[in-house]
């Protein structure tokens, strides 16, 4: 069964709350993951509004953003930059204790601020 595009943008709120929960908990690796499932929920919603197709089996946010022909601004695209860039490590962790220093909680808590406005915005798109 092919997800409504709101279904996907409640699924990306719910996803969102579960990484801040998460980051509540002291579980950074799983609250950076869990606000990048948000953002690529919400992309694909997006995608599927657009074309009323079922969405790419991807988790590259900038290709998704991409094949939407979304138009960012700087410090949104950035911060879609970003966490992008983290999602595989965070995914499939190398080494777990790199991953636990390199992740605490300031760090992960501007991921998830970032996260948040990007959420926001794609909302704002639908």
């Amino acid at each position: 069964m092919v997800k409504k595009p709101e279904e996907w943008l409640n699924q990306a709120d719910y996803d969102m709350d579960t990484s801040e929960y998460m980051f509540n908990g002291g579980r950074y690796i799983y609250a950076v993951f869990m606000c990048h499932l948000s953002i690529e929920k919400a992309l694909k919603g997006l995608y599927q509004n657009r074309y009323s197709k079922i969405p790419p089996k991807t988790h590259n946010l900038l290709y998704l953003i991409e094949k939407i022909n979304l138009k960012l601004n700087d410090d949104l695209y950035d911060a879609v930059f970003s966490i992008n860039r983290i999602s595989v490590p965070t995914r499939y962790p190398d080494d777990l204790q790199r991953m636990l220093k390199d992740y605490k909680k300031e760090r992960t808590g501007e991921i998830i601020k970032k996260g948040k406005e990007v959420l926001i915005w794609l909302k704002k798109q639908l």
